[in-house]
């Protein structure tokens, strides 16, 4: 699990503001040590996935810049899209030493088919049931992303043609995320060149920002 726990520039959780929300979140659900441990990580897990899908705001919902990327800028500016509060989140729950991964799916952006973009959210390792998908995007009308493992509660299902949900796990954001989050400043320009792979390109071995 050790690569689940790593800290990088984008997943940046040993920035003073992170591990200081980080010990917030966990401090408000103080449990027993006595607790099983596996209770206790789930606890944590669920406090920061809520407090991201819920404080922190999606930025095409609320038409908020700056685009963020990296997990402390998330934080400081309180906004991003669903691949920078998946950033974020990962943050805090490694900062809590919960080892937690990058999860995508492959929708449409209009619904009905071309074009596509990706839609990121995590993964995080429960002890009892092993990794449990969690979409911390946001919710609002028609989408109600949960944290009730063992069931999974995401804020999309594939449904078209050409959509794709992705069964990797991986360690780190894609490169390709991440280089759409840090070239375009604003909602606007970012939401005309939005993320996208085909599920072929899986195949390759470049996909992730180490």
């Amino acid at each position: 699990m050790e690569e689940y726990l790593l800290f990088n520039e984008v997943i940046d959780w040993q920035h003073p503001t992170i591990l200081e929300q980080a010990l917030k979140i966990a401090s408000k659900h103080q449990l027993p040590q006595a607790m099983p441990k596996a209770l206790r990580f789930a606890q944590t897990a669920k406090a920061c996935f809520e407090w991201v899908r819920d404080e922190i705001y999606h930025s095409g919902d609320y038409q908020m810049n700056p685009v963020t990327c990296c997990a402390s800028d998330v934080l400081k500016y309180r906004t991003g899209f669903c691949y920078a509060k998946s950033h974020l989140l990962a943050a805090l729950l490694r900062a809590n030493s919960i080892p937690v991964g990058f999860c995508y799916q492959r929708l449409s952006i209009d619904g009905k088919g071309a074009p596509y973009s990706l839609h990121g959210f995590n993964a995080v390792y429960l002890p009892e049931i092993g990794w449990y998908r969690v979409d911390a995007r946001g919710n609002r009308e028609g989408i109600n992303a949960q944290f009730i493992p063992p069931k999974e509660h995401l804020a999309y299902t594939t449904q078209v043609p050409g959509e794709a949900e992705f069964q990797n796990i991986f360690s780190e954001p894609l490169a390709v995320v991440v280089q759409a989050l840090q070239s375009h400043r604003t909602l606007d320009e970012l939401r005309s060149n939005l993320p996208d792979i085909s599920p072929e390109s899986l195949e390759t071995n470049d996909l992730v920002v180490r």
